[in-house]
């Protein structure tokens, strides 16, 4: 591993732990997400557009969502366990969940995302 992935874990569980602790002092529900994509093509692009979208009107001020392009740091999809991309991994609140897919379909995410439960309507 080199020194730049190095780095880069280790700002990112810097930054979750940062993440958790204002979590603590404010005792609102706030969303861990990691969107896993492979390099920047029309699947990846679509999933991160479509992530973005489904947070900013389900959660808006109320996640934190990191994407990790396993392309340029394939240590990553070893240790989340990725095995196809795109994949979503909402780490907090636990349980943590993983979804695989453009997540295209809002209400797929939404019950994977434990937002809504799988006989709500809307």
């Amino acid at each position: 591993m080199s020194n730049n992935e190095e780095i880069v874990i280790s700002d990112i569980k810097d930054s979750t732990a940062a993440f958790e602790e204002a979590l603590s002092r404010t005792g609102d529900v706030k969303y861990v997400l990691r969107l896993y994509v492979v390099g920047m093509g029309p699947k990846s692009v679509q999933a991160v557009d479509n992530i973005k979208h489904i947070c900013e009107e389900y959660l808006p001020g109320r996640y934190q969502l990191e994407v990790v392009d396993i392309y340029q740091y394939p240590v990553f999809a070893t240790d989340g366990q990725i095995v196809a991309a795109p994949t979503l991994i909402k780490e907090l609140p636990l349980p943590l969940r993983k979804l695989i897919g453009s997540m295209a379909d809002t209400e797929r995410v939404l019950v994977g995302m434990d937002l809504k439960s799988k006989t709500d309507k809307q």
